[in-house]
């Protein structure tokens, strides 16, 4: 199969947007925000992606069939931080690699870890075709060195074709070190809410297979009728299958979802339906990932539906997580490869998700 490379620079990147690639339905523009920050324009037929190669590669928009599918933010633009909260306004970053989560009291690590808003070493634009026909990616490298610590190499990259408004997510970690080191990741997608928005599952609404996360991070200001709203949901989270600012999703709901069913493909498919009869989805292998988790907040500083963030990990921070035997290790050599398919689906695509969903065993 034939692949084309092209290595990016930074003194590619200006104000002013220029084409770098064309080919089969597929295009790549580079620009640069006001903020400074470097970005990729993906585009296809249906749409594109903005992702910031050098910051994370993090995807700040995703935009299809003329549908925004990004969380709602008072962010602009990327902003330069030093925690992913800095610039809180990003369709999907990645979350980990060494630590995930809320920081608990016995934890030092960032929120979601080092990856976020990691500085890539390079970047480069792909594009190639194989059984399923042309692509288009992003990808790069960061190679993470500690003196007395860690060594690992995590590629990531987003693939797109011509007439998909799903896109795929990758990222691969290798241990360049000879001791084994933790590992901790999670594909953290952060879809547009949706009023009236119906998820459609392959589980139930069940306390036991919906469960409600009860611990309050530091990072979230909490009050009595909060605490009492958990508690509630806690009991019976049914109400949950439509979305709703009613449903007290202010400061936030987080869910861990439990006996999932797979479907033919051996993925789980996820996706919330939007009143109109289009949806957003998500798909994964659980072989690659063992958590899923839903995150759901509507205030006026922010709204987020992200309603299937694959995980290896629960977000309770490093310490917790451990206790809990969720860490996963990564032997000196070992690699580690994850991919999520994710994006927007029109009125027929999603009938045609929806009878996948509901016959999944």
């Amino acid at each position: 199969m034939q692949q084309t490379k092209i290595t990016l620079r930074k003194s590619f990147f200006s104000t002013t947007p220029v084409d770098i690639v064309s080919t089969d339905g597929c295009r790549a523009e580079l620009f640069t925000f006001p903020s400074g920050i470097e970005a990729v324009r993906l585009s296809n037929r249906r749409g594109h992606l903005i992702i910031l190669p050098y910051y994370g590669q993090m995807i700040w928009q995703a935009v299809f069939d003329g549908v925004d599918l990004t969380m709602e933010s008072r962010f602009r633009e990327p902003r330069p931080a030093t925690d992913v909260v800095g610039t809180y306004g990003c369709f999907m970053y990645h979350s980990g690699l060494l630590r995930n989560g809320n920081p608990g009291e016995h934890d030092s690590h960032a929120l979601h870890g080092e990856m976020p808003l990691a500085p890539m070493d390079s970047a480069s634009i792909e594009t190639g075709e194989d059984q399923d026909g042309p692509w288009m990616a992003l990808a790069g490298e960061r190679e993470y060195l500690m003196g007395f610590g860690d060594h690992y190499m995590a590629r990531p990259r987003v693939v797109i074709r011509p007439d998909d408004a799903t896109f795929g997510v990758h990222m691969a970690v290798e241990n360049l070190g000879q001791d084994t080191m933790d590992l901790m990741y999670m594909c953290h997608a952060n879809f547009a809410f949706v009023e009236g928005g119906q998820i459609v599952q392959p589980t139930g609404f069940s306390r036991e297979d919906l469960v409600v996360r009860t611990s309050v991070p530091a990072i979230v200001k909490s009050d009595d009728n909060y605490l009492q709203q958990l508690a509630k949901m806690q009991e019976d989270p049914s109400e949950t299958a439509v979305i709703s600012t009613a449903l007290g999703v202010d400061p936030e709901l987080v869910f861990y979802l439990k006996n999932l069913k797979t479907a033919q493909d051996g993925k789980v498919h996820v996706m919330l339906r939007r009143p109109a009869g289009d949806a957003f989805t998500v798909s994964y292998s659980p072989d690659e990932f063992s958590h899923l988790v839903r995150w759901i907040l509507a205030n006026n500083k922010q709204k987020v539906c992200a309603f299937a963030m694959p995980a290896t990990c629960g977000v309770e921070g490093h310490f917790a997580e451990q206790q809990q035997g969720n860490v996963r290790s990564l032997a000196g050599g070992e690699h580690a490869r994850f991919h999520v398919q994710l994006g927007y689906l029109n009125v027929a695509e999603a009938k045609m998700k929806d009878a996948i969903i509901r016959t999944s065993r």
